[in-house]
């Protein structure tokens, strides 16, 4: 693709250019002898030769109008046209404005051109020539697109104007150039938001301190579907989701399944598609290869009798790059030379005993493309000592792109010897002592130079052994695959005769004839005929180097004319450039020319090269019949060539074929109405000795139909015979036994596929309309890249797209392939060109290959990796792509358009929903799903506590009786005790604080009293305090002092929700709650009285209030869900007092253990085991608060290792802290002492599903300090009961099952083996409790589900909650929570609801009472689930796929909005690496969840929000992405 990319882009440019000259035509000055007419009537001078010659085509009648460069334009801009009609509204992608750099022209550096060679560059900038004077200023390109097509100005129009009428025709061209005018000088209306999208906030660079995020209060945004006026983002939602709304395309009938459940769409063929009907194809033969009686034995045996017949006869002359004759090679110097360095390779390397090289050895070639005297002589030297060579490009750098695979052939061709000439050893990269480094995955090279001063000369009586041709390897070509692959492609002696015997016939070759040669002469057509065969016929070769070509792109036509050539050697891109070069030079003259040779001339964009150049140079002696485009492949060298005729009216063949028929591999002539055609011209006929057929592409090879696109398949000696060292490859490539219809092969003769796709045409005549290599089969239907490359640079060629540089290729995602196309933007195109571009791509390319593209990325100029001759390297670009480190500057997905196969919505059954299945199965005896812990009425032992209701009592029983034993040890960042509470201590400063509250407060009895303490002992004496006077306590975490202005509406909040009469507090919190950042957050004037504890009264109340019934209430436990719902419980004394008992029982404590907690004791769980359960059972409590951790991470661990605790427990955020912070210390943490073998449980507290990847990690790093794996464990609380399950000290292990995560998102449960596709772990959440009983119920219906069954958790307990205090958030929330009932089965029992999703699953392990052991499953809360397409996805797994996605992804959080998903993920690395997230995280979704992600938003570190259970805030994250308080460095809106 690399060579006519350009060529293509400047040839549809032309037709772009010449309505635009036409429009604007009226406007500009006019030449003298032009009327100043009506636009559309406005005419060009005329060149008298395009003119008649147009008259002449018009006389033959043939459809020659169709095959104008421009054709394809026209049927771009024509499809353009149509879609302008509905206005696509595409929501544009939101950047930080560092990240919209604008490169100015100057500071844009061009691009190394010291390389070798490089294979494009648009010749002279934008050939903004300079206007001479007969044409006034009319843009010079302007000038020669006329002179290139004619006087018409669009084919349409053409025809009408020409023969006088203006017709529809006429009016159809011209508003097709309307609209592309418009669409030129305004982008289309996009939205009304794009001049908005890089307004962003500018970040200071480099500050490093990050605010943490802001976002605004729930309550303020208005969610659903209400969309807030203020933000920009929901509008573009908005947009986004209109857009959607449009029809796709028809909706596919049939599924497959997909190993189970999930029914992916597969591709049903369209009943209407075309098919193949013509009878089988024939095997065409080329002529007989005519063995001329004079033809040498050899190449070797040509090269010596030119030698020594006619040494001075020429046989290359090099030129430099200012067109000068470098240096003539005779055929003497050439054999002379050659026979040195035979010798010497043989001779002088290594010593005599162990030379380093012998015949048959393989040595590399490293030869610049700017000698080719140098390159020949080492050639024909290494055929000289039957050595074989293997020519490569120059190395450039050490990392090349591509040069590890070249590394790698080399290597399996065992080559230890390169040959390289003088200038290009100085040239190659070199270590600081000079030495030549190894370059990436290259075996270890002798470097050797062929400088004939260099070598020494061979004795007189050494002679190199010349034999007739053989099977031995000449040599080898190298051929970069697909992937990225090189292999080596082998020519045997005889097949490199035979093959320029087969040259010599079909080109017609003679003696002494000079031959032009623009092609790299290292490998395929310019090494086959500038070196191989232009020395077994004697002729002098003419080499034009590329750097020439770079300088002076009309230097080969200069030659032509100069030597009289009669034969040029070229590709499109020369043609092309000599075109846009050609300046009307008076003395050209090809005449001379008998041939000229297209080596590309099968790519099926080569053809307006050829006609362009034709018409432009018929005038200078040029003739149509001389130029003739070839066919080759590495593998069958060429496959087919146009042979030069007398007969100037045999018009060369051509077919304008249906795009659409080509997709299903059918050849179908078009009408040419039709906006999708290719058009192709001919490669002539077979190669002389050759058998020609083609076959199916894949499966078995079978032959073709007459009517069928198939790959072309050679039977001839004259082609390559293996790839190097790989004997499968080679079967299945080169040994292929074409079949017919009835299954027997055509010959017993072996074919080799050329790898090129095509068909042969009547007349014998042979079309390739592509590569196997080019190839995306997209839905059942094959595209080819190059066709799709040049629809994109027909959209705005060249104005755009830097040098035409754009790759295509495919990406497998979800069982099909995609398209991705890549290109590189201009530097000084701005944001908004490059989405109109980009836009109008997708349409064109929808418009005329009926295919949607699934991503367009653009990267900045000069940027994709090249291959060494300087175009893209393909394979390279699409593994950047993949990994992610293609860094491209925009990116556009469209997976909403082109991803048609995803599984069908599930459609709910009305009522009965999974319990269908349910109720069947406890018909049929299943086991109903329902569990319990230890009855506690039933466990007989010496708890004193239990004699007492209220744990006021138990506080001053154990006053009494244990006066001085420590309950609490509160630890500093040091590690040290900063803090301790004996139980009469405690006793004391509560009393205190009941007199405080009585009389500064003047609380009655059942006031409410917010607590706002930092984790400590300060905040249980004042908890006891309230139970004390008689008041109900709510703990509440502290305001933030950093960041005051987030934390204290909390605050605020639940103050004022619990309805609380005063509040308690330290004095520094006191300060910051007066203070001026607390007066800008909150209105301070409706605080309640706020009590200072640092002061305590000095007496003991009159009495201690004792409450009159358990049943009232003991303290409020307030939480903010993850869903961002405030949400507060009301716990009674009876509740408080059994949930102590049942932790007492479960984790075995009483007086003399010591168990440490790292935890915040607000809520749940953490605050029972902070303030509670250590008065309950009398254990010692170690408190370590969890923000301690941040300056000292190792502070838990130490504190467990010291106080050789045995029960510990912490939070989620906790471990994590310790994974990341400790993993690189554990050697030093040992050596410090830390020691946590005594460890029996470690319990996360936790509300969610277990972490198993966090605790499995946790585990393995500190097994090496002694902790058990079995250990670790975690428990499951909820609002409507604290904790339903510990893992405690008895009882089996934690097990994990692994389940289908796609029969989860149907409701159910499929347990599967470890490690099978689509599995995902669920570890047991603990042990359930003593005293609690769970069911399974169907949250739909209510009815009792079976064993392994996914429903809802339902619990029963007398440690539940009475209820709900209230809920901020959503007063709807079912007071159905506490007291649900089942609908059948025992509809006596009152449960209470967690709203967590979760299976019971019955084991083979047996419990501590003996019975075999329920483990429950918890799957995940239902209101975090996400409903989408009739299916519940869990956010966390979608979060899981993504954060793997990439490297640089740290945190991700999901969430919908209006049917769209959207991801939010954090980038930890350079803002350049945020779109390459997109389609990875596009891509991982699909696959793994068979989900369109809509929007993706890619934001700095830290911006998700977290809670202190370390638990995601996507509700906040939601509101503040709407509400546009994020500061994303992109978003992108996928279509």
């Amino acid at each position: 693709t690399d060579l006519h990319v350009t060529a293509k882009a400047l040839l549809i440019f032309k037709g772009y250019e010449k309505k635009r000259s036409k429009l604007i035509g009226a406007y500009l000055p006019q030449p003298p002898g032009v009327d100043q007419a009506l636009p559309q009537e406005r005419r060009t001078p005329v060149t008298p030769s395009s003119s008649s010659r147009y008259h002449r085509r018009r006389s033959s009648g043939s459809r020659d109008e169709r095959y104008r460069s421009d054709v394809h334009t026209e049927a771009v801009q024509a499809a353009l046209a149509k879609h302008k009609e509905r206005k696509m509204a595409v929501p544009m992608p939101s950047k930080r404005r560092s990240l919209v750099v604008q490169t100015s022209m100057d500071a844009y550096t061009p691009p190394d051109t010291s390389s070798g060679s490089e294979d494009e560059g648009s010749v002279q900038g934008d050939s903004q020539g300079t206007p001479t004077s007969s044409q006034g200023s009319i843009n010079m390109e302007h000038w020669i697109s006329q002179a290139i097509h004619g006087s018409t100005t669009s084919t349409t129009s053409s025809s009408s104007t020409q023969s006088g009428g203006s017709g529809a025709a006429h009016r159809l061209a011209d508003v097709m150039a309307q609209t592309h005018i418009e669409n030129h000088s305004a982008p289309p209306d996009v939205t009304t938001y794009t001049s908005e999208h890089s307004i962003q906030v500018e970040r200071p660079q480099g500050s490093t301190a990050r605010v943490a995020p802001k976002y605004g209060n729930a309550e303020l945004m208005e969610t659903g579907d209400g969309v807030p006026v203020s933000s920009r983002v929901s509008a573009k939602i908005q947009q986004l989701v209109n857009t959607l709304k449009r029809p796709k395309r028809p909706p596919l009938r049939e599924f497959f399944v997909d190993d189970f459940e999930e029914l992916l769409e597969v591709q049903q063929p369209d009943p209407n598609q075309p098919k193949p009907e013509g009878a089988q194809m024939l095997a065409m033969r080329g002529e007989q290869l005519g063995v001329v009686t004079n033809w040498p034995p050899s190449l070797e045996a040509a090269l010596q009798r030119w030698g020594t017949i006619s040494p001075k006869a020429p046989c290359l002359t090099t030129m430099d790059t200012n067109g000068k004759p470098l240096y003539i090679l005779t055929y003497g110097k050439l054999w002379t030379r050659s026979m040195k360095v035979a010798y010497n390779i043989l001779h002088k390397l290594g010593t005599k005993q162990e030379p380093m090289v012998r015949p048959g050895d393989r040595v590399t070639l490293v030869f610049p493309n700017n000698d080719p005297a140098a390159f020949m002589v080492a050639f024909y030297g290494c055929l000289l000592a039957e050595v074989v060579p293997v020519p490569i490009e120059v190395p450039l750098t050490r990392k090349d792109a591509g040069s590890q695979q070249i590394g790698f052939l080399l290597g399996s061709c065992g080559v230890t010897v390169a040959l390289t000439s003088d200038a290009c050893h100085k040239g190659l990269p070199k270590s600081p002592t000079g030495e030549i480094p190894q370059f990436k995955g290259w075996p270890k090279l002798l470097w050797f130079v062929t400088e004939s001063k260099h070598l020494s000369k061979p004795p007189r009586d050494w002679f190199p052994h010349i034999k007739d041709a053989n099977n031995d390897t000449a040599y080898i070509e190298y051929k970069t695959c697909k992937d990225g692959s090189v292999l080596g492609v082998t020519v045997t002696r005889i097949a490199l005769l035979t093959h320029c015997q087969a040259l010599t016939q079909a080109c017609g070759y003679t003696e002494a004839e000079t031959i032009v040669n623009v092609l790299d002469f290292k490998k395929d057509v310019g090494l086959w005929h500038g070196i191989l065969t232009s020395v077994m016929n004697m002729m002098h070769v003419i080499s034009i180097p590329y750097s020439l070509m770079k300088v002076n792109p009309l230097s080969w036509i200069q030659k032509v004319c100069q030597y009289k050539a009669k034969v040029a050697c070229v590709k499109s891109r020369d043609m092309h450039w000599a075109l846009v070069a050609h300046r009307d030079q008076r003395d050209i003259n090809l005449s001379s020319l008998r041939m000229l040779i297209v080596a590309d001339g099968a790519n099926p964009w080569s053809i307006s090269s050829c006609d362009a150049f034709l018409n432009v140079f018929q005038s200078k002696g040029l003739r149509q019949e001389v130029i003739c485009p070839c066919a080759s492949s590495p593998e069958a060298l060429t496959v087919a060539i146009r042979r030069p005729t007398d007969d100037s009216n045999q018009p060369p063949g051509r077919g304008v074929l249906s795009m659409h028929g080509l997709t299903y591999g059918v050849i179908r002539v078009d009408s040419e109405e039709k906006l999708s055609v290719l058009t192709v011209q001919d490669v002539g006929l077979v190669m002389p000795g050759a058998i020609m057929c083609s076959v199916k592409p894949d499966g078995i090879p079978q032959l073709c139909k007459t009517d069928e696109i198939g790959e072309l398949c050679v039977c001839a000696i004259a082609t390559g015979t293996s790839y190097y060292g790989l004997s499968g490859m080679t079967k299945n490539t080169f040994e292929v036994f074409p079949m017919t219809s009835s299954g027997g092969p055509i010959t017993e003769y072996p074919f080799i596929r050329t790898g090129l796709l095509g068909f042969i045409g009547p007349g014998g005549l042979v079309f390739v309309i592509g590569k196997m290599d080019g190839l995306m089969v997209v839905s059942g239907r094959r595209h080819n890249a190059d066709d799709i490359v040049a629809t994109a640079l027909a959209v705005e060629p060249m104005k755009f797209v830097y040098r035409g540089r754009i790759a295509v290729f495919s990406v497998s995602v979800l069982h099909d392939e995609r398209i991705v196309i890549v290109a590189e933007q201009r530097p000084d195109s701005t944001e908004e060109d490059s989405f109109q571009w980009m836009s109008r791509v997708l349409q064109a390319i929808d418009s005329i290959h009926q295919v949607g593209v699934y991503c367009l990325a653009l990267v900045p100029a000069n940027t994709l990796p090249k291959t060494p001759l300087g175009g893209i390297h393909l394979s390279e670009t699409k593994q950047l792509f993949l990994e992610g480190s293609l860094h491209p500057c925009n990116v556009l997905m469209c997976p909403h358009t082109c991803v048609t196969n995803l599984p069908k919505p599930r459609q709910k059954q009305p009522e009965i929903g999974p319990a269908s299945v349910m109720v069947g199965n406890l018909v049929s005896g299943k086991r109903i799903a329902q569990a319990s812990g230890r009855d506690l009425g039933q466990i007989e032992d010496n708890d004193q506590a239990r004699k007492f209701l209220f744990l006021s009592e138990v506080l001053q029983w154990r006053a009494q009786t244990t006066p001085d034993h420590v309950l609490y040890t509160l630890l500093n960042c040091r590690g040290t005790i900063a803090n301790s509470l004996t139980c009469v201590q405690l006793h004391k400063r509560a009393e205190k604080i009941a007199v405080m509250l009585m009389e500064r407060g003047h609380l009655q009895d059942g006031d409410h009293v917010a607590l706002v303490y930092p984790p400590g002992i300060d905040l249980i004496a004042a908890f006891y305090g309230c139970l004390y006077a008689g008041c109900v306590p709510i703990t509440v975490r502290p305001p933030h002092p950093q960041n005051i202005a987030t934390t204290l509406p909390t605050v605020k909040m639940i103050v004022e929700v619990s309805r609380s009469a005063c509040l308690m507090t330290t004095q520094l919190i006191c300060k910051l709650l007066r203070s001026r950042e607390a007066a800008a957050a909150v209105d301070v004037r409706t605080w309640p009285p706020v009590l200072d504890t640092d002061d305590l009264p000095k007496k003991r109340p009159a009495q201690i209030y004792k409450p009159s019934n358990p049943d009232t209430l003991a303290y409020l436990d307030f939480s903010v869900s993850t869903t961002g719902m405030l949400a507060g419980v009301k716990m009674s004394h009876a509740a408080t007092s059994a949930f102590c008992r049942s932790i007492k029982l479960q984790c075995e404590l009483y007086p003399s253990r010591e168990v440490a907690i790292c935890l915040d004791p607000y809520c749940g769980l953490g605050f029972v085991l902070w303030c509670l359960c250590s008065v309950y059972s009398g254990h010692q409590s170690i408190l370590i608060p969890p923000s301690e951790l941040e300056t000292n991470p190792a502070l838990w661990l130490l504190a467990v290792s010291q106080y050789k605790v045995r029960d510990t427990f912490c939070s989620y955020s906790v471990m994590e802290l310790c994974t990341k912070g400790l993993g690189s210390q554990t050697e030093s943490l040992k050596a410090r002492g830390l020691d946590l073998s005594r460890v029996r449980t470690c319990v996360v507290v936790a509300e969610e599903r277990p972490r198993i990847a966090l605790t499995q990690s946790f585990s393995k790093l500190f097994k090496d300090l002694g902790l058990h794996p079995r250990a670790v464990s975690t428990s499951l609380g909820c609002r409507v009961n604290l904790a339903i399950c510990l893992q405690g000290t008895s009882g089996p292990d934690p097990t994990t099952v692994y389940v289908d995560m796609r029969a989860l998102r149907h409701d159910r449960v499929r347990l599967v083996e470890r490690g099978s596709p689509h599995s995902l772990p669920l570890m047991e959440s603990g042990k359930i409790l003593p005293g609690v009983r769970i069911i399974i119920a169907n949250p739909e219906t209510k009815g009792p589900l079976g064993d392994s069954h996914l429903g809802e958790i339902w619990v029963h307990s007398t440690h539940n909650a009475s209820g709900y205090f209230t809920i901020y958030g959503d007063e709807s929330l079912q007071s159905d929570h506490f007291n649900s009932r089942l609908s059948f089965g025992d509809t006596q029992t009152i449960w209470a609801r967690t709203g967590y999703l979760g299976f019971l699953r019955r084991t083979e392990l047996t419990d501590a009472n003996g019975e075999r052991h329920d483990a429950l499953y918890v799957v995940g809360a239902l209101d975090e689930a996400m409903e989408l397409r009739g299916m519940r996805y869990h956010p966390i797994d979608i979060e899981t796929s993504v954060i793997r996605a990439h490297k640089s992804i740290t945190e991700c959080a999901v969430f919908t909005w209006t049917n769209l998903l959207v991801v939010v993920v954090e980038l930890d690395g350079s803002e350049q690496e945020a779109l390459d997230l997109v389609p990875l995280v596009t891509n991982v979704v699909l696959e793994e969840h068979y989900l369109i992600v809509g929007v993706v938003v890619v934001v700095d570190i830290g911006v998700i929000p977290i809670n202190s259970r370390g638990e995601k805030q996507r509700m906040h994250l939601r509101d503040g992405f709407l509400a546009d308080q994020l500061d994303p460095i992109y978003v992108a809106y996928n279509m």
